[in-house]
């Protein structure tokens, strides 16, 4: 069957997420495998234009990458009608104006989250899509993760029984940029240019929940701000004002209860850098990024409390790991292919520009909770 051309113009693909996973391990990964196979037998193609601001950066990334098209000039590259999806990976505070000029010029959508910076640019971006009638999807890439696969393979199959519980601790230091150089950009780490945790992490945290554990019903949260002072880029000191961790508790539907904690000012001493504890009344299981170990109600040790005397059960040994029965792909990959197809097969994908709404209203719950000092619940989205 025949190629079928699939022109994206793809903004802010020179920072580290989206040279990373998007161009890199997503689009470029695709081109090289052939396409994404379509349901008539054809493939489409991924042509992609890097846009951005910095001429330098998108030259040396489209040669490294044998990408045959960038511009800075967006407005010239929205003109192109053959080019019919627009994709954002560039900050936060930036994307409802940019989606907003997306939309305008009649390109389906498909982008980082939050999908914007506040809940009511967010909807704003969802009721323009869904009246201009074009495709929109978010970015919900740990849906796609092995160690959660595997939880909710787990989940289906009935292993845990009721579920009872959700405990999740994610995140690790991040250099300061004083004596070792930071991880992360200092933009993360400032209110004015949309930095802050909560709304990094809630946002994710949201579409975990909703589609693998229980619907989201209410919140509470408490943030701070750890380090005040960090240097940038350039080695200068600046005022680190936003939000560095946070620690939530969420109920959600069927009275599961999850607490997840987020912080980038914390050492790692678990399985990975992030995981996720489950307790049913049937069994328990751990998941980290690409790994899951369960126990079942049977194989469950039986330990006594003696504050006098070492622990004699070594709890680690006491768990499975549950075996990788299946080949799992890049998880932003994974979710590119599912949009291509629903862009060219109308295949369903339910993570639209409505979803993304979604991690953004629970990341302001998250801030409002933090700000007055109590719970909020969730309340239902337009459809």
């Amino acid at each position: 069957m025949a190629e079928k051309r699939l022109g994206i113009i793809m903004y802010g693909v020179t920072g580290r997420m989206g040279t990373n996973q998007h161009l890199v391990r997503s689009i470029c990964a695709i081109r090289d495998q052939g396409g994404v196979v379509l349901a008539d037998g054809g493939r489409a193609m991924p042509d992609p234009i890097l846009v951005g601001r910095n001429a330098g950066k998108l030259q040396e990334l489209a040669k490294q990458n044998k990408v045959a098209r960038w511009t800075t000039d967006l407005d010239q590259a929205l003109s192109n009608k053959d080019d019919i999806l627009f994709f954002d990976a560039a900050t936060t505070l930036g994307r409802h104006v940019l989606i907003k000029k997306a939309i305008a010029a009649g390109k389906h959508i498909y982008c980082e989250k939050p999908s914007a910076d506040s809940l009511d640019n967010a909807l704003d971006l969802y009721r323009q899509a869904k009246a201009k009638g074009i495709k929109h999807g978010v970015v919900q890439d740990k849906l796609f993760l092995p160690g959660l696969l595997k939880l909710k393979m787990l989940i289906d199959s009935g292993f845990f029984g009721r579920l009872l519980s959700v405990r999740a601790e994610f995140g690790y230091w991040v250099f300061e940029g004083d004596w070792q150089p930071a991880q992360r950009p200092s933009w993360n780490y400032k209110k004015s240019e949309g930095g802050g945790i909560i709304l990094d992490m809630l946002c994710h945290w949201r579409y975990v929940l909703d589609n693998i554990f229980g619907a989201v019903k209410s919140v509470s949260c408490l943030g701070t701000n750890h380090i005040p002072q960090r240097r940038d880029e350039d080695g200068k000191p600046y005022a680190a004002d936003a939000d560095d961790a946070a620690y939530a508790t969420f109920l959600l539907e069927g009275g599961i209860v999850a607490q997840i904690n987020s912080s980038w000012c914390t050492r790692v001493r678990r399985d990975d850098l992030v995981t996720f504890h489950v307790d049913g009344t049937h069994g328990s299981a751990v998941a980290g990024l690409t790994r899951c170990w369960s126990q079942a109600r049977v194989n469950t040790p039986k330990p006594v409390w003696n504050p006098d005397m070492p622990q004699s059960i070594d709890f680690f040994k006491t768990w499975q790991e549950i075996p990788d029965n299946r080949v799992y792909d890049n998880g932003f990959k994974a979710e590119w292919e599912i949009f291509i197809r629903h862009l060219f097969d109308d295949a369903p994908f339910k993570w639209g520009l409505r979803e993304g709404a979604k991690g953004v209203q629970l990341a302001e719950l998250g801030l409002r909770s933090w700000a007055e000092r109590r719970w909020f619940d969730v309340p239902e989205l337009e459809a």
